[in-house]
């Protein structure tokens, strides 16, 4: 028995069944901490749309990764890694400032070379206004991408959206590339980030990667989250449509990783629906933007990528 909402015969979907792909990303892919991703289609009338999820695939390492992102189009994929830096930083480190160049720039760096920039940056500045911000942090929620831990973005980006650019995906946050391949082969990637849409549903810790973080009231949170996202009750046009094993999965799982993924792909197929999947007009190819964040919405929460 599947949840969510259906179709029915009469109904022309939107998309045709559109390929939609979420992905929780790690920097140091493992068998006990993979990259996940979640694969599923985008149906029905844009009134209705449904995410129907078919399945999560665990990639235990980056060579798994890269073929992932390699797989024919056409797809869209929302990723939950930033995929650019603030202009601020950029400029003042005299670092490239058209987009492929910078990614090509900034994932060519070790990082020891990257945290002591950053260092030197947060160190110049006055408490409570150290970090760079992209314009789409703040109304996200998210941390700025320049942060190196708790949580390690700074890394993530490091090790992901280089291999991304070169697996030739179409970003359209940043205007890459000038000219986009025929759109029954196009693999476009969304940056997203699950802790915007989580907050719709609540603010309380849901997930933990320590065992002594793993606790019923995160289950529950889990749970209710799952719930919403079925009942199209968080924020988004698309409701999620999952079997229920694959629903206790997506509770079972701690990390929270499962659960990530998932709502990655919702954010994409939310912004798929929206005219130039929802970026601003005024949007910074330099920086990007975020799925389903709607231009100057909110203010920062909790500083953090993840709710914890």
């Amino acid at each position: 028995m599947r949840r969510g909402v259906g179709r029915s015969s009469t109904d022309v979907p939107p998309t045709s069944g559109r390929l939609v792909v979420g992905v929780d990303f790690t920097s140091a892919p493992r068998p006990r901490k993979p990259i996940t991703a979640a694969v599923g289609r985008l149906v029905g009338p844009r009134s209705r749309a449904v995410y129907r999820l078919e399945t999560v695939r665990l990639l235990e390492s980056f060579a798994d990764f890269e073929r992932f992102v390699r797989m024919p189009g056409p797809w869209l994929g929302g990723f939950d890694l930033p995929f650019g830096q603030a202009r601020a930083l950029v400029e003042h480190e005299g670092w490239p400032t058209r987009w492929p160049d910078l990614v090509r720039f900034y994932c060519g760096r070790p990082r020891e070379e990257l945290r002591a920039t950053f260092r030197r940056w947060c160190d110049a500045r006055p408490p409570g206004d150290k970090f760079a911000w992209r314009r789409a942090d703040k109304p996200a929620g998210s941390s700025p991408a320049m942060r190196w831990a708790h949580p390690p973005v700074a890394w993530m980006m490091h090790a992901g959206i280089g291999r991304m650019l070169d697996a030739g995906l179409v970003f359209p946050a940043h205007g890459h590339p000038r000219r986009r391949p025929p759109a029954r082969a196009a693999r476009i990637a969304l940056e997203a980030y699950p802790g915007f849409t989580v907050r719709h549903v609540c603010r309380q810790p849901y997930k933990s990667d320590d065992p002594g973080g793993r606790t019923p009231d995160r289950a529950r949170r889990r749970r209710a989250i799952v719930r919403a996202l079925v009942a199209g009750s968080a924020g988004l046009d698309v409701r999620l449509e999952v079997t229920d094993a694959l629903a206790r999965r997506l509770v079972a799982d701690p990390a929270g990783d499962l659960l990530d993924a998932v709502i990655c792909a919702l954010q994409a197929a939310h912004a798929s629906l929206r005219p130039r999947h929802g970026l601003p007009r005024d949007l910074d190819p330099l920086e990007g933007w975020i799925a389903s964040v709607p231009p100057g919405r909110g203010r920062l929460v909790d500083g953090g990528r993840s709710v914890e």
